[in-house]
């Protein structure tokens, strides 16, 4: 029996623009009659002619909306043209598995349903992302395409009468408007477990866990990791199911915010600290980020973790079988890794926040591993960040080195010297405010006579060498990125950067950086936050953020 499909006349919304991590909203912004359907067709149609025909991955992190909305994207496929759709069960898919699926499978692309570290439930976010056949997110090219599509959309299409149980494992096949289509519910897990597998050093990694050390402890944040945690951890490398905590994905997280820092993530710290643990980890809602912890909480910078695997990157046997390329950091990224990059003559690119312009470099097979500040590592096996792969790369790390965290962070910065890093968030600001900061200090720094001045506090004096607003011309394809943070850069290497944050769904995020070099052996032990002191008071000096957006205090600080 052939089902018929159906066109609904629609109109569009405003602000359907995707950022850098796809359309996130609160969920009864999603939930309005048509909302999901429009961004969703306006998706489809900017496939253009790869629609017909096309397979599709989709998949996300299990937070409230998401069975909903995988529902409506499989009813909308049938209707559009895609002759294939394949959906993890129960529609959780890691972004991490999301990508490796597209590569795997080399489809057209996939749909992913997150918001990320934003918080899930009713009174949450929702978020809707495109990936491309790389594996990785959807270039600005083709996020001005939705977008210019959003404004203009009068009708969708869907074919209601496709029902698909997304809880059984199987391929189901229907008959649309007289053509084929096919829903295959995949193991969530599987092929990522595969693909760990041919990177790492399973028997390695499983010897260390089994010698008697200290162990692990593992927090999941009731996000989607959780199931490839059991799997890989647990049953593949033999961690003890008492080692790992939080991971039955949930819809709300358990309440919530499932952000691996020291702020949201500070059950792990406490449990670390009151433990007898080697090694912790926490990850984010769609498993992209992480946060590696050492014994009694020893905490590796983001920065510091990219540099700590990027020096010891042979011990991962994917990189003896493949070569290593050149090592990247985002802008506002501590530069760490660019000293290891340096030492070892690798090639190097700072490059704007996103990850969509890590995956052009990898793409042309000039780059193997990359990171972010905000807590996202990861290599050229796919194209995005992914918060388990960093922490077997640590694992194997531990395994081969024989020393703690803080040993080997202590070695590294012996040998390459150490980047104290922090991160100022300041989270819900009024726009306005926000943006009139932004606005005064971009003018303040860019005038001629910035350059040369001297800002002091305590005992510490810093020259501005050079002030900018970061842009990026991408060495593969000549594209231009303008306006991707705003820095002041002192003669010493201290390094002071503005972004507003494009990733919460209501208000804006204002982010301070602070990164400041030491090489000194007798500075390396010293608490980052009392080194970083007197830079940040300048900071704040210079921006009048506490005067302008009426915030003392930051919402989080890294």
């Amino acid at each position: 029996m052939t089902l018929v499909s159906v066109k609904v006349s629609t109109t569009p919304f405003e602000g359907q623009k995707p950022g850098t991590s796809g359309l996130r909203k609160n969920v009864r912004v999603f939930t309005q009659t048509n909302y999901t359907e429009n961004f969703v067709q306006s998706i489809l149609c900017a496939l253009g002619n790869d629609l017909t025909g096309s397979v599709l991955i989709v998949g996300g992190d299990g937070r409230y909306y998401g069975k909903q909305a995988v529902d409506i994207i499989i009813k909308m496929c049938a209707a559009n043209g895609v002759s294939e759709v394949i959906v993890g069960q129960d529609g959780i898919l890691s972004t991490p598995a999301v990508s490796c699926l597209i590569r795997k499978r080399q489809t057209t692309g996939g749909i992913i349903l997150t918001a990320s570290h934003n918080p899930g439930g009713p009174d949450g976010d929702f978020g809707i992302k495109y990936n491309c056949s790389n594996g990785g997110p959807a270039p600005d090219s083709v996020t001005n395409k939705i977008y210019d599509i959003s404004t203009k959309i009068a009708e969708y299409k869907l074919c209601p009468d496709v029902q698909v149980d997304i809880s059984k494992i199987g391929t189901q096949e229907f008959s649309v408007d007289g053509h084929p289509y096919i829903v295959e519910v995949v193991d969530s897990v599987n092929d990522y477990s595969e693909m760990m597998k041919e990177i790492f050093d399973f028997e390695s990694i499983k010897g260390f866990l089994a010698s008697g050390k200290p162990g692990l402890l593992i927090n999941s944040m009731h996000g989607v990791v959780g199931p490839y945690v059991k799997r890989i951890l647990c049953e593949e490398l033999g961690m003890p199911e008492s080692s790992a905590v939080n991971c039955i994905p949930l819809e709300d997280f358990g309440g919530h915010h499932p952000d691996p820092n020291l702020t949201y993530a500070i059950d792990l710290v406490n449990a670390m600290k009151d433990g007898d643990y080697i090694l912790g980890a926490a990850f984010d809602g769609d498993g992209d980020r992480n946060m590696i912890l050492g014994h009694k909480a020893f905490f590796v910078t983001p920065s510091d973790s990219l540099a700590v695997i990027a020096a010891n990157i042979d011990v991962i046997p994917y990189f003896r079988k493949t070569g290593v390329k050149g090592f990247s950091r985002s802008m506002p990224t501590a530069g760490a890794v660019d000293r290891v990059a340096a030492k070892t003559g690798r090639e190097f690119f700072e490059v704007p926040t996103g990850w969509k312009f890590f995956g052009n470099l990898m793409d042309a097979g000039r780059l193997s591993l990359c990171g972010e500040e905000s807590f996202g590592t990861g290599s050229d096996h796919i194209r995005e960040k992914d918060g388990l792969w960093a922490c077997l790369a640590w694992l194997s790390i531990l395994a081969a080195r024989k020393m703690t965290v803080e040993e080997i962070l202590k070695d590294h910065w012996l040998m390459f010297g150490r980047n104290f890093f922090t991160r100022y968030d300041y989270e819900n600001v009024d726009s306005a405010p926000a943006n009139q900061m932004m606005n005064n200090l971009e003018k303040a720094i860019l005038d001629p006579s910035f350059a040369g001045c001297l800002f002091s506090h305590a005992n510490k004096t810093y020259k501005v060498a050079k002030a900018d607003n970061f842009e990026y011309t991408d060495p593969i394809d000549g594209s231009i990125s303008k306006k991707q943070g705003l820095r002041i850069i002192f003669e010493d290497g201290s390094r002071v950067v503005f972004r507003l944050s494009g990733t919460g769904s209501s208000g804006a995020t204002i982010r301070l950086y602070i990164d400041s070099y030491e090489a000194e052996e007798a500075m390396h032990s010293l608490n980052a936050q009392d080194v970083l002191k007197p830079l940040v008071e300048i900071a704040l000096k210079i921006s009048q953020l506490r005067e302008l957006t009426g915030r003392q205090e930051p919402t989080v600080i890294t």
